[in-house]
């Protein structure tokens, strides 16, 4: 074979190109290299991720009351980061090399769903809400603003160069015995904090409650700890893997025709192996961004405006929610992920066989307690998905926000299509 032909076929197969690649070969030889690359595998071992014989991964109920067992946490006292150390400036220069190669167009993918008002939300007291004012000033309204909550300065243009404004406010709600709250950042796409869940009054790495709650927020692990990231992004497409194996039992559709995963379906390890391979992605890394795909985003989506209610109830139900257990939670949080996301509001699954009754949320207990690891909700996927993109480049910017318990600033992507 020519040599160049060679190595643009090497160069195809991998994410490296032509100087890097000399490089190996000349450093490892051609079968060194190839092994290095994962271009030849082992006999039965062609994806690391396969778990071992038997397996080791169960439904069983981690014991957060034995502080010792969990607490310090896997990066040492008193930290508070979690897994987003990982994502250090080595992870970060290598997942922009690995993922991206040279020469080709890259596209930026928008991860996060488009808020409007009334998007709904798990139901708390007092209640998530996302309602949006425009507030303006500087000219009349059009006749029908004041009655569709639109608010008007009362000082008109501003200055001699009669400068006008557009600002936005949020309206608040009164719920009996609560003083009047607007909006959070615990609403839409959004990146649990490591703040969030606890056991009775214990947080990651054994904070207490009692110690870091004030009344603006916590002194401890708020959300001004977690730092922008860029990192290596996986996707798992399940329900792409379902459509591709016709498992028709596994799926259901939205008002708009759309596929996704069926209401309580249990994402099994399996699953995930399989979607793994459905990608060619050989193993999940420490400090990657792992993407789950169900589909269950296509209830959101609007037509001229409006929502499907029947949608937006199968939605936000509590009794109706694919997604993984705690044997998926309990091998992603041997991979050591910066954090883990699905398109659905709760990352695990509600009202299947499989739940233990009585409990509340286990996978979130387990990843962010024990590995420190975020939890990401209602990221959209579609577009990743579509154009066969299943690794790629993550970013978020978190709010810069003292004592806050999650950020739903929407995260990107940077892949390149197939």
């Amino acid at each position: 074979m020519n040599p160049g032909l060679f190595f643009n076929f090497l160069s195809s197969q991998t994410k490296m190109d032509r100087r890097e690649l000399l490089e190996m070969t000349g450093k490892l030889g051609m079968v060194g290299a190839f092994t290095a690359l994962g271009l030849l595998g082992e006999p039965g071992k062609a994806f690391a991720h396969r778990p071992p014989s038997g397996g080791r991964f169960s439904d069983t109920l981690f014991d957060f009351s034995d502080l010792a067992a969990w607490a310090p946490g896997p990066y040492g006292a008193g930290d508070q980061r979690g897994s987003f150390n990982e994502v250090t400036p080595e992870k970060t220069e290598e997942a922009l090399r690995s993922t991206l190669k040279r020469g080709r167009p890259v596209k930026t993918y928008q991860l996060g769903e488009l808020m409007w008002n009334g998007f709904p939300a798990f139901s708390t007291v007092p209640r998530r809400i996302y309602e949006q004012r425009l507030t303006l000033a500087g000219y009349t309204p059009p006749p029908d603003y004041a009655a569709e909550g639109g608010i008007v300065h009362p000082f008109g243009a501003l200055g001699s160069n009669q400068l006008s404004l557009h600002e936005e406010r949020f309206a608040a709600e009164q719920s009996p015995g609560y003083p009047p709250l607007s909006t959070t950042f615990q609403i839409a796409t959004q990146l649990d904090n490591l703040n969030h869940i606890g056991y009775l009054e214990f947080f990651y790495n054994g904070f207490r409650g009692p110690d870091i709650a004030h009344g603006y927020g916590t002194s401890s692990l708020g959300l001004e700890n977690m730092g922008p990231i860029a990192t290596r992004g996986v996707l798992l497409d399940v329900l792409g893997l379902k459509l591709k194996r016709r498992k028709k039992a596994d799926l259901t559709t939205a008002s708009n025709g759309r596929p996704l995963l069926r209401e309580n379906y249990r994402i099994t390890l399996e699953d995930l192996h399989e979607a793994m391979e459905l990608g060619d992605i050989r193993d999940i890394l420490p400090g990657d961004a792992v993407m789950i795909r169900t589909g269950w985003n296509q209830l959101l989506k609007r037509v001229n405006r409006q929502t499907n209610p029947s949608d937006i109830a199968r939605w936000s139900a509590s009794l109706g929610m694919p997604g993984i257990y705690i044997a998926e939670g309990q091998f992603l949080l041997t991979r050591r992920p910066a954090l883990v996301a699905s398109d659905t509001w709760a990352l695990e699954v509600l009202g299947s066989p499989s739940n233990i009754p009585g409990t509340a949320f286990p996978v979130h207990q387990d990843l962010i307690m024990r590995g420190g690891i975020r939890i990401g909700e209602s990221v959209s996927l579609d577009g990743l998905a579509e154009d066969g993109v299943y690794e790629f480049v993550y970013m978020v910017t978190p709010q810069f926000a003292e004592g806050a318990t999650c950020a739903n600033t929407a995260p990107a992507a940077l892949g390149q299509p197939r």
